[in-house]
């Protein structure tokens, strides 16, 4: 199944993106960018990092960078509500909050609880209708430090020294993801076989190399089209093979077309210069 047409909308006050997705399902990817995310209606089956959720209506839902998941229907399509938070965002709010800039871990991927989900949907409510009031601040910092007290924990630490190979390669595909790269290459930046590489990539990350190359791709191709980058131009820049290989990933993966998506960011610089 397909996404419906969503609606998202970028808030330059806070530093982040609202989503509403109506009949959603999202196949196997990650973010590079914290989620809070809402079911407001239906339900759906979430698998992350290996983990089955069966999704209710009033379900928080919480992904840190990286986390590996996918949605699907069960049953009654969920219709969704999420919250993108830049690293950098969540790095001020966590300051904000504790006197630290860290980032946080959350230890749950799908919380139920009453309070939360209240503070979610007045704030979700507000960011969509483009409040300017310091409420809308104030509910985030409520909401981000309830969650963090429910099921937030410090950051693991460093990958030990068995997975150094696998973090080569990742390193390598994230300076040079807007290039053409071979598999070969990454192998060798890595000091690993091709099928060796396959098979610790996979096992450390829960994707194949490429996969997790195209979800970085996006991330990029989507800070090209915050700028105003024509799609075209920014697929060309993010090494996508063409234009249609591009929409039709950035589509999946993001639930709105690449020019769809730039279009948000056209609309606020165009209600900037108006004021």
């Amino acid at each position: 199944m397909r996404n419906e047409p969503g609606t998202a909308v970028y808030d330059q006050e806070l530093r982040l993106e609202a989503y509403r997705f109506h009949r959603c399902s999202f196949p196997k990817h990650f973010h590079e960018y914290y989620v809070i995310g809402y079911i407001a209606d239906g339900r759906g089956l979430l698998i992350c990092r290996d983990v089955r959720y069966a999704l209710e209506k009033g379900n928080l839902i919480l992904y840190n960078p990286g986390d590996l998941h996918s949605c699907s229907e069960n049953g009654a399509p969920p219709d969704y509500w999420g919250l993108h938070i830049p690293r950098e965002t969540m790095l001020d709010l966590t300051g904000e909050l504790t006197g630290r800039r860290t980032l946080p871990v959350f230890s749950r991927n799908v919380v139920s609880d009453p309070e939360a989900a209240w503070d979610f949907r007045a704030l979700h409510r507000q960011i969509m209708d483009g409040s300017r009031e310091f409420g809308k601040e104030e509910r985030l910092l409520l909401l981000l430090s309830r969650l963090l007290r429910l099921c937030g924990q410090p950051f693991q630490a460093s990958p030990p020294a068995g997975r150094e190979a696998v973090e080569r390669a990742r390193a390598f595909m994230e300076e040079h993801c807007g290039e053409r790269i071979t598999l070969e290459r990454v192998a060798g930046e890595a000091g690993l076989s091709k099928s060796a590489l396959l098979r610790a990539f996979a096992r450390e990350k829960g994707v194949t190399p490429y996969n997790y190359l195209e979800s970085l791709r996006i991330g990029e191709a989507k800070k090209l089209l915050e700028q105003g980058v024509p799609p075209a131009e920014a697929a060309l820049r993010t090494g996508f093979s063409d234009q249609s290989h591009f929409t039709n990933y950035f589509s999946r993966f993001i639930g709105l077309s690449p020019g769809a998506y730039r279009e948000i960011f056209t609309e606020k610089e165009r209600t900037t210069h108006e004021k």
